[in-house]
């Protein structure tokens, strides 16, 4: 992304001045004219397809999604690469068109949504002016949306008030993260799209992130990000949606992700000395045991309910050393999409 886009995100007045981004002035008086229902849905997808064309002739990288994310939701967008994750992202921006369907932001186009201030971006790529410091860059982006008294707010927010004289060029990868994070908050916007929003941080400012996410999410802001660290999602995700050759393949809490790869998996050891044929039928004919995998004395059993197999280990069969797992989301990514995540 040029740096041209990525203000795009940071200030309204740069579009229509900014290469690729005119509106002629019968839309933006059209969008201006018309203010969005008050119970419009943050984003809503319609029958999205994008296509383009290439030297093998068109290929369809978003093959007709369908998607409504509520107020307030954290949402994982998620699947492998070439996917359409990224195409569908830059069309929920408005930094390109479907080929066919509809998207709105609160009842608006992607770009009178970013006109209104009602949409930021925290994305993957995308220039810093490296030889501002941090605090001259929050400045410079912040003069330019009238919210100067949300300097200091904003950073503090992300952590960055102690790069405030650092030039951008010094900052490490997840530093100028952090300030995109701060850039993309200045208009206080009403949803936050993050691709790869962690990316280059340390643990402990990926938790201060998903901390300050979650306390958004409560207070109203909606948001939607993308990330290759499914342990986020799975924490963080009350909600994902599970992208694959341009459709959705899954969408719903994120739990019940989880659970679609078979159930919870109960580990045990079976007493030794005994035979275990007779204890393996006696776990298979519960009615709430899906598989049962024997692997020396370790009888591994999987199914919705772990709780009916595991009394029946503990209290019936004698084992010992029992294990409760619940399924990650990395395992349904892995069963839905075939592919490592």
């Amino acid at each position: 992304m040029a740096m041209h886009d990525f203000l795009h995100f940071c200030s309204r007045p740069l579009l229509g001045r900014l290469g690729g981004m005119k509106t002629s002035p019968s839309t933006t008086n059209q969008q201006a004219a018309s203010s969005p229902p008050a119970s419009a849905a943050a984003l809503r997808l319609q029958g999205v397809h994008k296509s383009f064309h290439t030297n093998q002739g068109p290929f369809e990288a978003v093959a007709g999604i369908d998607l409504e994310v509520g107020t307030g939701e954290i949402v994982a967008f998620l699947g492998p690469n070439g996917a359409g994750k990224t195409t569908t992202i830059d069309m929920m921006l408005g930094l390109t068109v479907p080929t066919s369907g509809t998207i709105t932001v609160f009842g608006r186009t992607p770009r009178a949504a970013v006109e209104a201030g009602e949409i930021s971006a925290v994305l993957q790529t995308g220039g810093l002016l490296r030889d501002l410091t941090v605090r001259e860059t929050v400045t410079a982006i912040a003069a330019l949306h009238g919210a100067k008294e949300r300097i200091d707010t904003v950073m503090e927010r992300t952590d960055i008030m102690s790069l405030a004289k650092r030039k951008v060029s010094k900052c490490s990868g997840g530093e100028q993260q952090r300030l995109k994070f701060a850039l993309a908050l200045l208009p206080d916007p009403r949803l936050l799209i993050l691709d790869e929003p962690t990316a280059g941080m340390d643990v402990s400012a990926r938790r201060s992130f998903w901390a300050t996410m979650r306390q958004d999410a409560v207070a109203g802001r909606t948001v939607l990000f993308a990330t290759h660290y499914l342990e986020e999602a799975q924490e963080f995700a009350e909600r994902t949606v599970l992208i694959g050759a341009g459709r959705v393949l899954a969408d719903g809490p994120t739990a019940q992700l989880r659970e679609m790869t078979g159930g919870r998996v109960v580990s045990a050891l079976l007493p030794t000395g005994r035979p275990t044929t007779p204890a393996v039928q006696a776990l298979r004919a519960v009615d709430s045991v899906s598989s049962v995998r024997l692997t020396g004395q370790r009888v591994l059993v999987t199914g919705p309910d772990s709780d009916a197999a595991a009394r029946m280990l503990l209290n019936e069969l004698g084992a010992t050393d029992l294990e409760i797992t619940t399924p990650t989301l990395e395992a349904a990514f892995m069963a839905l999409t075939g592919e490592e995540s």
